[in-house]
């Protein structure tokens, strides 16, 4: 019998599938068990004794407690539903801006994309355990927050603008409230995209330079250079990152969702808890895959 050749994108799946295997494996033996007996915790009643736990089954109870009974997990799901859209949105376009100022030519750019890097191994826990757990941070911070808005120039633009706003052509004070909020939190922004940053960059350089020549010497300018070239080239790169800032978004510590199924789960409440938590988890998996469908039309697919 004559043997099979693999092609090249054979060969690719299977390189790509050696490098998942520790992940998967990992999955099997650490993950499936725990996450079978959360589903059938928020598909139970726990009861709690010296010997152990025990399930008694009561079907979608905990589920229509959460979102018929609890008065602030449907609220807290909505909201963050929403931020997370505008907050997503608005840390891909900073990653990618901050992308191509990095890829340019420039003395000590080396220090400037560690500097940017540096965020994401601060927001890994380091930083985030020191604001929220040192209590004295806690409160130079929120002074510093309070001083800021109420003092700064950028805080009365603000006042005006949204008192104003219906002057501005029909612009609703919402909008204005809006880009003032994620201006608020460029700091966030900022610390959740240094993996987007590198991402983004790992694509500019993989443009071939003489595509910007050829677009030069036929007179396209820089912004039609963009609009033309990166932008259709890098788009393939645009679903990985909005994913990663999604469950990024999602998996926050400071998320008040989190720490209401913690809080939950801590008042040994576990069956209501893991309801919470696989109703958190499928929302957040829908609005990937809605979010991953709409984005994937837009992106440019070339050989």
């Amino acid at each position: 019998m004559k043997k099979r050749k693999i092609g090249l994108m054979g060969k690719r799946a299977v390189y790509g599938y050696l490098f998942i295997l520790p992940f998967i494996i990992g999955f099997i033996f650490f993950m499936v068990k725990p996450l079978y007996q959360s589903f059938m915790m928020s598909m139970s009643e726990v009861t709690i004794s010296t010997e152990g736990f025990s399930l008694s089954l009561n079907h979608f109870a905990n589920f229509k407690r959460a979102f018929l009974v609890d008065a602030d997990f449907k609220q807290m799901l909505l909201t963050g539903i929403g931020s997370m859209v505008i907050r997503s949105i608005a840390t891909v376009v900073f990653s990618f801006f901050v992308a191509l100022l990095l890829n340019q030519n420039f003395k000590g750019r080396t220090l400037a994309r560690s500097i940017f890097f540096l965020a994401v191994i601060l927001s890994s826990g380091v930083l985030v355990g020191i604001e929220n757990n040192n209590a004295l941070m806690s409160q130079l911070k929120d002074m510093i927050e309070e001083q800021g808005n109420a003092n700064s120039i950028t805080g009365v633009l603000e006042d005006i603008l949204v008192n104003s706003a219906t002057g501005f052509s029909g612009i609703s004070s919402k909008t204005f409230q809006t880009v003032f909020e994620i201006i608020d939190s460029i700091y966030d922004i900022a610390m959740a995209s240094g993996i987007q940053i590198i991402i983004f960059l790992s694509g500019l350089q993989n443009i071939s330079p003489s595509m910007y020549e050829a677009a030069q010497m036929e007179g396209c300018t820089a912004w039609e250079s963009m609009c033309k070239i990166t932008i259709p080239m890098i788009s393939p790169l645009l679903p990985v990152c909005w994913v990663y800032t999604i469950v990024d978004f999602f998996m926050k510590t400071d998320n008040e969702i989190m720490s209401k199924i913690s809080q939950t789960m801590y008042s040994l409440e576990y069956g209501f808890s893991s309801a919470m938590a696989w109703s958190y988890f499928v929302v957040c998996m829908l609005l990937i895959g809605i979010s991953s469908a709409l984005i994937s039309k837009v992106v440019y697919k070339y050989d």
